[in-house]
């Protein structure tokens, strides 16, 4: 029973402009519905693509693990619409523990290989959001500028809801608000954001080596992140 999924009872996967003037998928003419039975609608014809690519994609059962933006836009739909102030909260905390303000106190190089990759995102969330966030060498707390965390909770409650379930997952996997608002502003690619959130941990491995079973649990991330940053895009 632990094995058990739904199987396919479709054939054809296609969009559609919805009467709303979003985009629905339908499955052999009839359109998705989310768990909570509202159509499933998208703002954008590319991102109903993407979720009938992951209908498309599945085998004689059905598999939701291998439908991220599938399940994404259903959380937003069912979830996020009704709950948009204490999503935006969560997300908008971040900014208080961001990765980027907490820095190595040894050893140097270290120090130095985190100020060099790391400042100018900090200098450009100051350009763009009018946020300068403090840093600080070691894992005290930091009492960060509340102008500067109400101006990035702003930032964040501009986002659809859609966009708010991608960016809820890049800024969640990197630990980062700053990184996760840089993909969604298109300031970096998705890639450079992962390996900017994970410039602690590629020193260590670089230092002792990895363990297989924690770089598991990374691809499996990244793979996410990746996932997310690509919702993001086409919600544009």
């Amino acid at each position: 029973m632990a094995d058990w999924a739904p199987k396919r009872f479709w054939t054809d996967v296609t969009t559609q402009r919805h009467d709303s003037g979003q985009w629905a998928v339908l499955l052999d003419g009839r359109s998705v519905r989310t768990p909570a039975k509202v159509h499933l609608l998208t703002p954008t014809e590319a991102m109903a693509e993407s979720v009938a690519a992951e209908w498309r994609a599945q085998g004689e059962h059905l598999r939701p693990h291998t439908m991220p933006h599938t399940r994404a836009v259903n959380v937003a739909i069912d979830h996020i619409a009704h709950k948009r102030p204490e999503v935006i909260a969560e997300i908008a905390q971040y900014a208080g523990t961001d990765l980027l303000s907490y820095r190595a106190d040894a050893p140097e190089d270290l120090i130095a290989h985190q100020a060099a990759a790391w400042d100018p995102l900090l200098d450009w969330a100051a350009r763009t959001f009018d946020a300068r966030l403090f840093v600080q060498n070691g894992i005290m707390p930091i009492a960060q500028n509340p102008a500067a965390l109400a101006k990035l909770h702003a930032a964040v409650a501009t986002r659809s809801d859609i966009q708010l379930a991608a960016l809820h997952d890049l800024v969640g996997l990197s630990g980062s608000l700053v990184l996760g608002l840089a993909v969604a502003e298109g300031h970096l690619p998705a890639q450079s954001a992962w390996d900017l959130s994970r410039l602690d941990e590629a020193w260590q491995i670089a230092q002792w080596g990895e363990d297989e079973e924690a770089a598991e649990m990374t691809r499996t991330k990244h793979a996410s992140f990746l996932s997310a940053a690509q919702l993001y895009a086409v919600s544009l």
